[in-house]
């Protein structure tokens, strides 16, 4: 039986124009990701992981190459169709958080569930509860530590129930201890899930966690077999 694959990337190139030419910020990138597994892309600053990340989840155009995603061919898609399809079955984890300051941390998660049209509040409390912040509900997010928030934003992620997770240095912006407890929470949720994790980040004790690591080094990946077509 031939492996079921989450993420399929092909001869994926992305170019930017400056004052001398253009620039390979990506170049010839093709690999699989299989159903349920946790990848690692790892490299140096600079060396093109958060614009890979960015290109599978379909946040940007890549200049060359394709991307599917659970099966589907992502720019195939209009802005549209790729915003429903990551709506349906995306999470995101970030460095920076990226909550909304203006909502509590209950309205935070629930808002994915909003926009999705789906009932939100319970499993937005539940979701806050899993992660243990049942007590900060009703709290804003600049009253929230950075381990808080990052739990809401883990939250938000997982009370969508997505197939996919995409994480961009999630602990990158908390210090060990509560780096390494984000960390033990986001695997678990994953294993309960059983969501497929691509994940950025420069740390190695972090990348070991996952079963397979991805390297970058000046926009090529390194030492990586080329899969075949579709």
């Amino acid at each position: 039986m031939s492996q079921v694959h989450s993420i399929e990337v092909r001869n994926l190139g992305r170019q930017v124009a400056d004052s001398s030419g253009t620039i390979d910020i990506l170049a010839d990138i093709s690999f699989d990701v299989a159903k349920g597994e946790a990848v690692a892309i790892t490299g140096s600053s600079g060396s093109g992981k958060s614009t890979l990340l960015g290109l599978m989840a379909g946040l940007d155009v890549p200049t060359r190459g394709q991307v599917r995603l659970l099966g589907q061919d992502l720019f195939s898609l209009d802005e549209e169709g790729r915003a429903a399809l990551r709506a349906a079955h995306v999470g995101f984890v970030f460095q920076s958080f990226q909550l909304l300051p203006h909502l509590t941390a209950l309205e935070n998660v629930m808002l994915p569930l909003e926009l999705a049209g789906k009932p939100a509040l319970r499993a937005a409390s539940e979701a806050l509860e899993r992660v243990g912040l049942d007590s900060r509900l009703h709290h804003y997010p600049r009253t929230l530590s950075g381990g808080e928030q990052q739990r809401v934003s883990l939250a938000r992620a997982f009370v969508v129930e997505p197939s996919l997770l995409f994480a961009d240095e999630p602990t990158g912006s908390l210090d060990q201890h509560n780096g390494a407890l984000i960390i033990e929470l986001m695997f678990s949720l994953l294993s309960e899930r059983q969501a497929t994790l691509v994940m950025v980040t420069h740390d190695p004790e972090l990348a070991g966690r996952c079963q397979r690591q991805l390297r970058l080094h000046g926009g090529r990946l390194q030492g990586q077999a080329v899969p075949g077509p579709y």
